[in-house]
C-alpha cells in the first residue's frame, strides 16, 4: 500500500469502501480554477470532520503510561481500555 502524504493509506479507502475515507486527490497543475476551488472545500470539509476523532486519539496519548509503553504485550489492551475509561470519565465531566 502507498501512504498518503497526510491522511494515511490510499489503499485501505479502496480495499474498505465507505469505511475509510481518503483525501481528495489533488487536481493537476493545469487544472481549472473551479476544480481547485472544489478541491479545496472537499479537503476542507474532510478535515472538518476528521479533527475531532485526532483530536480524541491524541488525548489518549497523553498519558504517560501509553507515551512509552514497555509493558508485556498481552496487558496492551487492558492498560488502553482503562485509559480510555479515565479519558471518557474526564471528558464527561467537562
Amino acid at each position: 500500500m502507498r501512504m498518503c502524504r497526510h491522511h494515511g493509506y490510499r489503499g485501505l479507502a479502496k480495499a474498505h469502501p465507505g469505511q475509510v475515507q481518503a483525501p481528495p486527490l489533488k487536481p493537476g497543475k493545469g487544472a481549472a480554477p473551479e476544480d481547485l476551488a472544489r478541491w479545496e472545500a472537499a479537503r476542507k470539509a474532510q478535515s472538518s470532520q476528521r479533527i475531532c476523532v485526532e483530536h480524541a486519539n491524541a488525548e489518549h496519548k497523553q498519558w504517560r503510561p501509553l507515551q512509552r509503553y514497555i509493558g508485556r504485550r498481552e496487558y496492551y489492551d487492558e492498560t488502553h481500555l482503562a485509559i480510555a475509561a479515565l479519558v471518557s470519565d474526564r471528558a464527561a465531566e467537562r
